[in-house]
């Protein structure tokens, strides 16, 4: 059973509208920190994650930190398009996080898991690119979407950017990603086809994902570089967890 809702795909220039089914289913480091930047590793390449529990810190940890919500959005988001507008971003200790669904993104460079045959909406563009200039692969960089801009909530006014580090949760399990693409301005609650992977969720970009209960905290005015490297993201991720849990 699917719910039909509609993702709006934004590139450098002007966005497009397609329909997607929504389914159910240390001192060293400080100045490092502060700039929010974390060095390329040496080959800088994406690799696919194996661990389903990434960094340090737990997952309860990080939950215990969002069990309350000051709301910073003007309204709310709903999770597919027929659904009611319950979703708020809230703001604490430098992040903001919503929970929420998780949809799949398979869009980006053309694989063999996401490409025209396996995502029937497929497009071969994200809206940041890595360091080469091509799009992000879906299917080995977990990375997270976020609604574009509205009137509801302007994500690079909270110090949300392109690269920037999220920490996923499901399931008591804790995935590194980065803000990798944009989508619709109603509409939350959306990752790549690697971050479902990496926590158990399934993948498959129709029929795959998580009906609710995935938490995304996304620390403000972060930035990996290059975005296409997961081990930078996973070692910054998981010093701003830390970061986050000794906050008040």
């Amino acid at each position: 059973m699917y719910r039909t809702g509609k993702e709006t795909f934004l590139t450098e220039g002007s966005p497009t509208v397609r329909m997607r089914p929504l389914t159910l289913a240390a001192a060293s480091g400080a100045a490092l920190l502060a700039a929010g930047v974390l060095p390329a590793t040496a080959s800088g390449a994406s690799t696919t994650p194996t661990s389903t529990q990434e960094g340090t810190v737990s997952a309860a940890d990080l939950l215990a930190k969002v069990t309350s919500c000051q709301q910073i959005s003007n309204g709310k988001y709903r999770t597919d398009e027929e659904t009611s507008a319950t979703i708020p971003v809230c703001g604490k200790n430098g992040a903001v996080f919503w929970k929420a669904d998780m949809d799949i993104d398979c869009d980006g460079r053309r694989t063999s898991n996401c490409n025209e045959d396996t995502d029937p909406w497929y497009q071969d563009d994200t809206a940041f690119h890595q360091s080469d200039g091509q799009p992000l692969r879906a299917d080995t960089l977990p990375y997270v979407v976020v609604p574009s801009s509205s009137g509801i909530w302007n994500y690079s006014d909270a110090g949300i950017k392109g690269g920037g580090v999220v920490a996923v949760i499901y399931n008591n399990k804790v995935e590194y990603a980065v803000v990798g693409d944009t989508g619709p301005t109603q509409i939350v609650g959306e990752a790549s086809y690697a971050t479902a992977q990496a926590l158990g969720i399934d993948p498959d970009p129709e029929t795959g994902g998580a009906e609710s209960g995935v938490t995304y905290i996304l620390f403000k005015n972060s930035k990996v570089s290059p975005i296409e490297s997961h081990s930078a993201a996973v070692t910054l991720g998981d010093q701003l967890a830390k970061q986050f849990l000794q906050s008040n």
